[in-house]
């Protein structure tokens, strides 16, 4: 069930690759989806049969993608990071295997202070993520 609660919701602008994005990270997350999808038409600005707009659910989050032109488009950033707290040591295992095969291993894992294990990935689309195991 979506979260229909929720009133800021992650946008993320890709280089012509966001459907892709979408569905890497629905097969990343358990339990996760594809809300929406709509491809740019001849009547829309940017490339025939890319993404207009996309929604996603991870974790019972909603997530936006769009496609635009690689000229337009700006680089991601570990500067902005998406944060995820870990059910357990498994999920953390998993999600650092998934997120980081042809990404980047910013940090760790490691224990940070209290957290048993804290890393930062940015995966093979430039998205940081921080993922937490307390």
């Amino acid at each position: 069930m979506s979260n229909s609660n929720q009133k800021i919701t992650t946008f993320l602008t890709f280089p012509g690759n966001a459907e892709e994005a979408m569905n890497f990270y629905i097969s990343v997350f358990p339990n996760s989806r594809i809300l929406g999808l709509t491809l740019i038409t001849k009547d829309n600005r940017g490339e025939v049969g890319k993404v207009l707009n996309g929604t996603f659910e991870l974790k019972n989050q909603q997530f936006m993608v769009m496609d635009m032109e690689k000229s337009y488009v700006p680089a991601f950033t570990w500067a902005t990071s998406l944060y995820v707290e870990c059910e357990d040591e498994k999920e953390f295992d998993t999600l650092f295997a998934k997120l980081s095969s042809d990404g980047k291993v910013i940090m760790g894992p490691e224990p940070i202070l209290s957290l048993r294990k804290v890393a930062w990935v940015a995966d093979q689309f430039g998205v940081t993520w921080q993922l937490v195991f307390k």
